[in-house]
This record gives structure tokens, sequence and C-alpha cells, in this order.
């Protein structure tokens, strides 16, 4: 039986894990109607969606005015007539110490990242009520389950998404074909790392390992075909949760560590704004060029697997072997 064609909306469709998302449902000849703040990148995106055997619709939205949401659901309605799919996945990073973050800055992330999916939330769940069904999904990140020092306004958005998904995913209870779904994913190659805000003084770099972010766009796929509340994409995410859970504080302070260690260079770099008031356009592709970092840098680490005795002892083992993300 030939699959549904599906009308897909994907906010932050510009670059990373947005655009791969973008060409992985026009692959399979789906609809999507593409937003971000930079013009030129969406107008690329959306000839290479349609060569890809989609319809694509490229509608420049920022994400932290509601009424451009509002425009970007109003237009995606006019042209199609529905929404089968609403992927919140537009975001901005700044890296920092928590004190010295300016709180316009700070403000600045959760308006984009968590304000930015509560709009789009909105204009999703007012359109699936209507149509009775829909799925929304919310890229959220492993540290929504984590935590991580020195993002803290990244930190709090993520965890601010996963819980607009669990209340949503409630109150929608009485709709069977409303789904709300969160994704998870650890450290992904894609350009966020490389247009953070950075107030560390050091320049940054992905936590390795890094998934590629086709990974998470074949699990977005996923997902509007076997909807699940929450997915994790990336094994190191989950093994960093088994030993937060059974070693806390070992945990927090190993955490701490690997950070400094693994998410700055030992690079002096001026304080940078990055991409938080205004889009880059030096990178416009699915990845920020990380994993070639990693491949020509000192990986290849072995991962502990202690799995026999129980998830505790596996997780036990990795606090000290493998890396974080």
């Amino acid at each position: 039986m030939e699959r549904k064609k599906l009308v897909v909306v994907i906010t932050g469709a510009s670059s990373g894990i947005g655009r791969a998302t973008a060409l992985e449902f026009a692959s399979l000849g789906h609809t999507v109607v593409l937003a971000a703040r930079r013009t030129e990148a969406l107008a690329q995106l959306k000839l290479e969606c349609e060569e890809a055997g989609g319809r694509a619709l490229a509608v420049p939205t920022d994400v932290s005015i509601e009424a451009e949401v509002n425009r970007l659901a109003s237009t995606a309605i006019k042209e199609f007539g529905r929404i089968d799919v609403w992927v919140n996945n537009a975001a901005v990073s700044l890296l920092g110490k928590f004190e010295e973050i300016p709180i316009e800055h700070f403000r600045r992330v959760i308006e984009t990242n968590l304000f930015g999916y509560i709009y789009g939330a909105r204009s999703a769940v007012s359109v699936f009520k209507d149509q009775k069904s829909g799925t929304l999904i919310n890229v959220a990140s492993i540290v929504g389950v984590l935590g991580q020092p020195f993002s803290a306004p990244y930190n709090i958005s993520k965890f601010g998404i996963r819980g607009l998904s669990l209340s949503l995913e409630q109150e929608l209870a009485d709709l069977p074909d409303v789904h709300v779904c969160s994704v998870l994913p650890s450290s992904v190659d894609t350009p966020l790392f490389n247009h953070a805000a950075n107030f560390m003084g050091k320049a940054i770099k992905a936590p390795q390992p890094v998934i590629p972010a086709e990974d998470v766009a074949k699990e977005i796929v996923r997902l509007t075909e076997h909807p699940k509340a929450e997915v994790f994409v990336g094994s190191s995410g989950v093994k960093a949760r088994v030993a937060k859970f059974f070693a806390p504080s070992a945990f927090d302070k190993k955490y701490r560590q690997k950070t400094l260690k693994e998410h700055f260079k030992d690079v002096p770099v001026e304080v940078s704004e990055g991409n938080l008031y205004r889009p880059i356009d030096d990178i416009t592709t699915e990845s920020g060029g990380w994993m070639q970092e990693e491949k020509g840098g000192t990986t290849g680490k072995k991962i502990a697997a202690a799995a026999a005795v129980a998830g505790a002892l596996a997780g036990l083992a990795w606090l000290g072997r493998e890396k974080f993300s």
C-alpha cells in the first residue's frame, strides 16, 4: 500500500537537523514547508528538496516572533490545505558561566528555543484539533535530561521543551490520532556549535562523539509512522543517563571536567553573540564539520561494557571512559 504523502512544516530548516529532515521527507515524496531566518539558504534548500522528489515551499520565519510563526502556519494551510506534521527544531545556543551571561542574551535563547516551540505548538495543535489528526515533533536534547554546565540558557530551554511535550501529550490524550513526540539527540554534527554565542573566552567545539544529523532526521521520519512520546538518538547519551542515575555526584563532577576539556579548545577568543540576533550565512549544510574533526583527532576510545551485571556497572564504567554529549 502506498504511503500517504504528508505536508510537513519544519522550523530551523536552513542547516543541521532541520535541513537533513527536510531532505529526508522530500526524498520520500512528501511536501515540506521550510522555515528559518536565512532567505537564500531556504531558497536553495527548496530546490534541493524538489530535486529529491518532494514539493517544497520556503517561508522565511523568525520563530521568536509569534506573528511570523502564525503566518507560517496559515501559509502552509493556504497552499496545501492541511498540516500533517509540525517539526519544532529552530534553536540557538550560548555558552558561558551562568553569572557572566548578559541577561538579555539569556532571554533571547529562551525566546527562540522555548517560546519559538510554544508558538509552533499552538499553531500546530489548533490545526490538528480541527483535522482530528497530526503529529507534533519537538526536537529537544539529551541535555534536557542530563543537564549541562556552562550552557544554562540552552539547557533550560531543552528541559522546557520536554515539559511542553509531556503536558500536551496528556492534554490531547482524548484525540487518538494527534501525537506529540520529543526527540532527544546526543551531540550532533551540526552548525549549532559553529554559530553559538560564546562568553567562555575559549573557542567552542562539539563534544565528541558526534552523530550525523541524518540519524536524527531518520528518527523524526520514523515517528510519523510509529509515534512515541520520547526517543533518544545516539548511544552515548543513553549511557550518560544511566551513569547519572546510579552515581549522580560522581557524574556531575566528571561531566564538568569533560565539558571544560571537550566542549572548548585551548584557544582564546573574543566574546561573541553568535547567531542570537541575526543569522550567520557561512554554513548552510547539515554538518558543522565536527565528524571530520573527530576522525582527525584522538578518537576510537573503547566504550566500557560491563553489561552482564546491570546498567549501574555500565554507567559507572562509562563515567571514566566514554565522552559526554
